[in-house]
């Protein structure tokens, strides 16, 4: 039975590069959320600026269409889904259950990972905003990003089981 797999968190906590190695591991196609975004809401985060849920809810919409695209065949979707109405939106209408999985840790080591980091749009000064509008995910898998992305990835694969 192929599975749908959909890592959150905030930005830098590994969700990208987890699910790509992941997706190799269960051999399963992997998609980045980030790839799926208007160019405005591109735009307004490079300028420092948080998403509102109305920039976010056709992003969410286009990403739930991809899932039920390739519900049957089974993915690894990296995907911030920072609130419950989020992660509702995201596995609406479905016939399989979403696998769940929150990548997390400690401030100061997201921080770390983000000033590694370049090229990528989101500003590490909207990481506080991110922390901010999580909402803890019950139905979620917790997985601690301290250990190496193959580590986690084993992880993962052992509590999905």
């Amino acid at each position: 039975m192929k599975l749908i797999y959909l890592l959150m968190g905030v930005s830098g906590c590994g969700k990208s590069s987890v699910g790509k190695v992941l997706a190799k591991a269960i051999d399963l196609p992997f998609y980045d959320a980030d790839d799926f975004h208007p160019e405005a809401n591109i735009l307004k985060m490079k300028k420092g600026l948080p998403l509102e849920d109305k920039d976010r809810y056709p992003w969410l919409k286009i990403l739930n269409e991809l899932i039920k695209d390739k519900e049957n065949e089974g993915l690894v979707l990296a995907c911030s889904s920072l609130k419950d109405r989020y992660r509702r939106t995201l596995e609406a209408n479905l016939n399989k259950k979403v696998n769940w999985i929150f990548l997390s840790g400690s401030k100061e080591l997201i921080l770390e990972r983000l000033n590694q980091r370049s090229g990528h749009f989101m500003p590490i000064d909207l990481l506080n905003s991110q922390l901010e509008a999580l909402e803890f995910p019950e139905e979620a898998i917790e997985i601690s990003i301290q250990p190496s992305v193959e580590k986690i990835v084993k992880n993962i694969i052992k509590s999905t089981q």
